[in-house]
């Protein structure tokens, strides 16, 4: 039995891999998708002062609370930021980290340093017109999700605190060195801004690369195609 932990995307939650948890449990893995502070469940928490941080620590207060170790950590998109982190901080307890169509950062970057300018500046300014400032409204789903599936997701999707894209990761221990796999959805569509994380999973030393015919969300949109891929990421 692997146990996957995942750290999930921007305005998202633990909730929206609800999909996932029958499917890998019926294949005898154990997955964990806790929220952030400040999203889903925990939305009541949502203040200015969330960052990329408070994120990381949330991740790493269930890695000890569990006593997980041997964990295959599991970032997606934004989560790719916050997987890093944790892999960092806790690397005797991370047996492997897989960025699933995910920022991939290096040490001293953010989420922003890593979007085309002009996408940061649009989220900035749409935290100045509807978030007071310190909220990003949620991006849409991707437009192949179906119409059942965007109902569920939708009213769940809360606004993210903007410091979690602005703060710059810090890594304590130098570059990770641990076992890592790239995930790169092939739908994700014009302008996609995860195709040069897969690109240097294909060229630099220390990495896999993967693809699956889904688009960004592929628990959502594709979660028999993941499991299957993320079983056999875990178990090569």
């Amino acid at each position: 039995m692997a146990i996957f932990l995942v750290a999930h995307g921007a305005w998202s939650a633990g909730w929206v891999w609800k999909k996932m948890h029958p499917l890998m449990r019926a294949a005898g893995h154990e997955l964990i998708t806790p929220t952030y502070t400040g999203l889903g469940e925990r939305g009541h928490l949502a203040n200015p002062e969330i960052d990329l941080d408070t994120h990381i620590d949330d991740m790493l207060g269930v890695l000890a609370m569990e006593d997980l170790s041997d964990v295959v950590l599991v970032g997606h998109s934004y989560g790719g930021m916050v997987a890093t982190g944790v892999a960092d901080r806790a690397r005797d307890r991370i047996a492997q980290l897989i960025y699933l169509d995910a920022f991939a950062p290096r040490d001293g970057q953010s989420a922003f340093d890593l979007l085309p300018e002009a996408a940061g500046a649009r989220m900035r300014a749409l935290a100045e017109a509807d978030g007071e400032g310190w909220r990003v409204p949620p991006n849409p789903p991707p437009p192949d999700t179906p119409e059942e599936d965007v109902a569920w997701v939708t009213p769940r999707r809360l606004p993210q605190p903007i410091k979690a894209f602005e703060q710059k990761l810090a890594l304590r221990g130098g570059e990770l060195s641990l076992p890592r796999s790239y995930i790169y959805c092939q739908r994700y569509g014009p302008g996609d801004i995860f195709a040069p994380f897969a690109e240097r999973a294909r060229s630099e030393a220390g990495w896999r690369c993967f693809e699956i015919d889904a688009s960004h969300n592929p628990h959502i949109t594709a979660p028999e195609a993941l499991r299957d891929l993320l079983i056999e990421i875990a178990e090569s």
